[in-house]
């Protein structure tokens, strides 16, 4: 059974951009970080996995913090056989404040360590880089992401990995059109349809 799975912090739009590609309404927690369960939809014998957001939320213990990841870090070990595509979902608008702030206190950002740990596996790794719309100078910020990930600018270089989406805004048929080129690659293109059609 092949598998794409969606990772990221809680509150960067997961669950808007997972509706927006597959038309599917997954629900949510009635707060952030309250729940260790992913979301999981099926099409044909493919599995697309939702898993649960991860990093610091306010007003939830540091032991449940510690627990999400650990859950998603032992979900992508135990099933890397069977996952075509990591889609890790980050907040454009935010990234480098965080990630800055984390390595000011000499620690590796967590979103960092993530995209590290996705690369360790040999499937593919993409990045949804979400809420653009609310960036007021996109190209400084998309090569500053890809810098901090360990790619060398200019980002448009690494446009087959880092996809600068709105969810919220339905704008995100690049990250669509790079699921497709997946599907073929892998021979699946019976799984194309799952994908929600392009707006318009």
């Amino acid at each position: 059974m092949p598998e794409i799975v969606f990772v990221g912090r809680s509150n960067v739009g997961k669950s808007t951009l997972f509706s927006q590609l597959f038309g599917v309404k997954v629900r949510k927690g009635k707060r952030p970080g309250t729940t260790i369960k992913p979301n999981q939809i099926k099409f044909k014998d493919l599995l697309i996995t939702d898993l649960p957001g991860f990093g610091y939320i306010a007003g939830v213990s540091r032991d449940f913090n510690e627990r999400v990841k650990d859950f998603i870090v032992r979900y992508i070990e135990e099933n890397a056989d069977r996952i075509m595509v990591a889609v890790q979902v980050i907040d454009a608008k935010s990234f480098l404040d965080v990630v800055e702030r984390w390595e000011r206190r000499g620690m590796i950002p967590v979103d960092v360590e993530m995209f590290e740990f996705l690369n360790e596996f040999g499937f593919d790794v993409l990045i949804a880089a979400n809420k653009m719309d609310k960036v007021e100078n996109p190209d400084e910020t998309l090569n500053g992401i890809v810098e901090k990930l360990g790619m060398q600018p200019p980002w448009y270089l690494w446009k087959h990995v880092v996809y600068p989406i709105s969810a919220k805004k339905g704008d995100v048929d690049n990250l669509r059109e790079g699921l497709k080129k997946i599907f073929v690659k892998y021979k699946r293109h019976d799984l194309i349809p799952v994908l929600k059609k392009k707006r318009g």
